[in-house]
């Protein structure tokens, strides 16, 4: 069981990009653009690149500033722990389907675009009760590339639990199309949350299912479904 983050868990807020983005290309965070496309859903890498471009920097200048900007980042992000725990609460029904699966056994973990750094702290300010291994998790910070993540994970939870992951018992929760590709890619099922986008929108991409919201019964009884069926 694996779970996106922003847009998933908690609502997306580019503020902490933003302002490591002018803190690394030391530019004005009004000058920070973010690109129309290849926001949602891409690693933090990804985005940082296109955006330093998109607000001025030569690629090569944007391409040399990402270890910076990885020091950056965790220095913003742990500066705005009360802020972040303010604007970016988990949706409602998050902790109780999260507990409720972990109840019944599901091994959860997390794919994001987030570097790890910052995909654990947004992880802390939920107060889960430790039920998401993050220790298996893939992160932005792994790979640039979001579809070499489900990889990732899989790696990590072989090594840890000594059981090979099962594509077709792997269920992704995201919000966006790319979630979908990406689970896709590497033969999981594919739940997405219409949090952000429509259902009709999500439904054209494919998934198994779509979910008004992270209701708890809808959550456990949607993610049992998929992992019984052969």
């Amino acid at each position: 069981m694996v779970w996106d983050v922003d847009g998933t868990l908690i609502p997306a807020d580019l503020r902490w990009l933003r302002r490591s983005i002018a803190r690394t290309y030391g530019i004005d965070e009004a000058a920070v653009t973010f690109p129309e496309k290849k926001v949602h859903g891409y690693t933090d890498e990804s985005i940082v690149i296109d955006t330093a471009i998109t607000s001025g920097i030569a690629p090569a200048e944007a391409e040399a500033g990402v270890p910076h900007f990885h020091q950056v980042l965790a220095e913003v992000m742990e500066a705005g722990r009360d802020e972040l725990a303010h604007v970016q609460p988990p949706y409602p029904g998050v902790a109780c389907s999260i507990a409720e699966l972990h109840r019944r056994g599901f091994v959860q973990t997390v794919l994001t675009g987030n570097l790890r750094v910052a995909a654990e702290i947004k992880i802390q300010s939920m107060d889960l009760g430790g039920e998401l291994d993050l220790e298996i998790g893939g992160y932005g910070s792994d790979e640039r590339d979001r579809f070499r993540l489900p990889g990732v994970v899989a790696r990590r939870y072989e090594g840890k639990y000594g059981l090979a992951v099962l594509p077709h018992r792997t269920v992704v929760v995201g919000d966006a199309p790319n979630d979908i590709a990406c689970a896709r890619s590497a033969g999981f099922r594919a739940v997405v949350v219409a949090h952000r986008a429509s259902r009709e929108e999500l439904s054209s991409y494919g998934p198994d299912a779509v979910l008004d919201s992270l209701e708890p019964d809808l959550v456990v009884a949607t993610i049992a479904s998929l992992v019984q069926q052969v």
